[in-house]
């Protein structure tokens, strides 16, 4: 699992695999190659490296923390 930021650190959304789901676990997109597109597989955001970006690029949403494992409190 992966967390999705914005510019502020804040956690918004997480990956688990290639599907994309809110901080609720409401299921929201998909990665798809580059991009995160979502439930309509309409292109969303443009991932570079591990940085969200508008798809023209003029706009940074956030990055995508990461791989990390779920904390689970017994």
């Amino acid at each position: 699992m992966r967390g999705v930021y914005d510019r502020k650190g804040e956690q918004f959304a997480y990956l688990q695999g290639d599907k994309l789901f809110t901080v609720d676990g409401e299921p929201t997109g998909y990665l798809r190659g580059e991009y995160i597109v979502d439930l309509q597989d309409n292109r969303v955001w443009r991932l570079v490296g591990d940085g969200l970006h508008s798809l023209d690029g003029s706009e940074t949403i956030g990055y995508i923390g990461p791989e990390t494992q779920p904390d689970y409190d017994y």
